[in-house]
């Protein structure tokens, strides 16, 4: 079965000349497999088309994709947006008292399924031009589990509670204060318990476009739990979140799902592995495609996802894996040193903070952990020059390049154009290209306006943007703030390879543990009391770093046997106890 797609995102057709259809073989001998359509885009006939990938290479844009699929899939269509659009294959079926898990990366399907499992969209069955009624779609799924689901989802025998994906859109859907919009959805507890259970008591009176991005999460996982459902939707509950209340969250999660029936969609590895029973793996391709395959054992699954594999069905969907290594121990560094500050302090307000001497050595990435509102920020804005610490010194002959925790769009232009503005001929070099522009996706960007990006294409952009300056040492402030799991692993080799390749030092402030085990060589950590003080330590060696900030969590991490990555120790368990007992929170001694 052979599929077409194109992305009117990227197609640019007043740009160019037709590419697609001047060098078609069959458009030459004169059949009609591509034509244009009324909004002046091509239309490719799949039953025409010969495969060949000519126009795939044509496209300087990148707007086409042919890809082969099993025909076995033929039957299995759930939904199509339209001719040479996205396609969905299969549903994932939600199971009481277990946590189902969603792992995918972005555009290919995941919210989509959740529209579709929750009612509020109605599969076409891949009949875009004459979509069928709810009979029709319950006659299609007659004799399986999804019969039985959706039936009772139709019927009104299932109530459902969705947590959206984009929590920051939600001042613009909702106006008022924070209790307002909880007292409306008072049904399994009330307000006061849900703001003690999401640490909310303090902004209950605030507006919503007051609210930070952390803060808007916990009000919609609030808002969500506060209604009395049959089946719970999470999507994307673990962003802005730190550390804590990412564990926090997960824990509210799995304790719904003992009686109820619950899908997470999660990027952050660790906490889908922490908090899913059995996980749906999708693969496919962006905006173009999206297969669900059988439910695994959240560990079994996310280790496949790793390899890019899928042994039962020979498919695979990832050039090659994603691995993990232990960090070096510190004691290996013999470099000289790059960036050394005192004590540093500065005031605010209502919050004051404190980090302790330090230094950086040339060539070392130092990963930065701790709670949200606790200084991290201020102090990369200390090393970057935004900002002056009102008490200490630091050197500053380092050369900075950073990339703000808050990315905004406000450039007029191209990202090609904002990419050569800042560094014309780092961007064009081969090293440069093959290095960050590849790995990162930014080729598929490039024609596109700065204003128009996603939050996860425009976070991509500007981890380019600050590895494309010339320095001595790079500030990341939460690079993987709206990336999927995929694009974060990408992002984090992505950093760690330039760091190594180009000797240069790298400081990045993250709550994905996956990320800042590959990126990381030593660990900063920062506590305090959030919002009213921070003090910052270190860096330390990985193993004593990832311990202080893991004791203060109360959560203790192993590797995996087969892939080393990191895994969050069920709590209570054999090796949690073990590991506590002897001050080990990051893996067994000897890993």
């Amino acid at each position: 079965m052979r599929i077409a797609a194109v992305l009117h995102d990227r197609c640019q057709h007043r740009k160019c000349n037709k590419e697609c259809i001047s060098f078609c073989p069959k458009m030459r001998t004169g059949v009609e497999a591509i034509v244009i359509g009324e909004k002046g885009k091509p239309v490719i006939s799949e039953d025409l088309c010969a495969g060949c990938g000519i126009c795939v290479n044509k496209c300087q844009f990148d707007a086409i994709k042919i890809i082969g699929l099993a025909d076995e899939l033929k039957t299995e269509m759930v939904h199509h947006y339209g001719e040479n659009m996205f396609r969905l294959y299969r549903l994932p079926v939600p199971k009481k008292g277990t946590v189902t898990g969603i792992l995918g990366p972005n555009g290919i399907g995941k919210t989509t399924a959740i529209k579709i499992l929750s009612g509020t969209e109605v599969p076409n069955l891949g009949k875009y031009d004459e979509p069928p009624s709810k009979d029709e779609v319950l006659q299609h799924f007659a004799g399986t589990e999804m019969h039985d689901y959706l039936f009772s989802v139709y019927k009104g025998g299932i109530r459902t509670a969705t947590k959206p994906q984009y929590v920051d859109k939600l001042p613009q859907m909702t106006k008022g204060v924070v209790r307002s919009l909880l007292s409306r959805v008072q049904e399994r507890m009330s307000v006061s318990e849900a703001a003690e259970m999401f640490e909310l008591t303090e902004v209950l009176d605030r507006d919503l476009d007051k609210l930070s991005g952390g803060e808007l999460q916990r009000v919609a996982m609030a808002a969500t739990l506060m209604k009395d459902a049959d089946v719970y939707f999470f999507d994307e509950p673990s962003s802005y979140l730190d550390i804590y209340q990412r564990v926090k969250m997960a824990r509210h999660i799995k304790r719904l799902s003992i009686e109820k029936q619950v899908v997470v969609i999660e990027h952050d590895l660790a906490i889908l592995d922490f908090l899913a029973d059995n996980v749906n793996v999708v693969y496919g391709s962006e905006g173009a495609y999206g297969v669900f395959t059988l439910p695994r054992q959240v560990r079994t699954a996310i280790n496949v996802y790793l390899d890019g594999y899928l042994p039962e069905e020979n498919i695979r969907f990832r050039d090659r894996p994603i691995e993990f290594q232990a960090s070096p121990p510190r004691s290996e560094w013999n470099t000289g040193i790059l960036l050394e500050y005192g004590t540093l302090e500065k005031d605010f307000k209502e919050f004051g903070l404190k980090v302790n001497g330090g230094s950086v050595r040339i060539g070392e990435s130092v990963g930065i952990v701790g709670p949200n509102a606790t200084g991290k920020t201020t102090f990369v804005k200390m090393l970057a020059g935004v900002i002056e610490p009102d008490r200490g010194s630091m050197d500053a002959k380092a050369k900075v390049s950073y990339k703000p925790q808050y990315i905004t769009g406000d450039f007029e232009g191209t990202v090609r154009d904002l990419l050569h503005s800042v560094a014309f001929d780092t961007v064009q070099s081969g090293f440069f290209q093959g290095e960050v522009i590849t790995p990162l996706g930014i080729k598929q960007l490039m024609e596109k306006t700065v204003k128009t990006l996603s939050g996860g294409e425009l976070q991509r952009v500007a981890i380019t943007l600050c590895l494309a300056r010339e320095a001595d040492i790079y500030l990341f402030d939460e690079p993987s703030a709206y990336l999927d799991s995929n694009q974060r692993m990408n992002a984090a080799r992505t950093i760690r390879r330039m760091m190594e390749k180009s000797g240069k030092s790298g400081m990045i402030v993250d709550h994905d543990i996956y990320f800042l085990d590959m990126v990381s060589d030593s660990i900063m950590v920062f506590g305090g009391d959030p919002g009213h003080s921070g003090t910052g330590e270190g860096p330390f060696p990985m193993r004593d770093g990832m311990n202080r900030f893991l004791k203060a969590v109360d959560i203790t991490f192993r590797r995996d046997a087969d892939t080393r990555r990191p895994r969050i120790n069920k709590p209570d368990s054999r090796l949690d106890r073990e590991q506590k007992s002897v001050g080990e929170y990051y893996y067994a001694s000897g890993v």
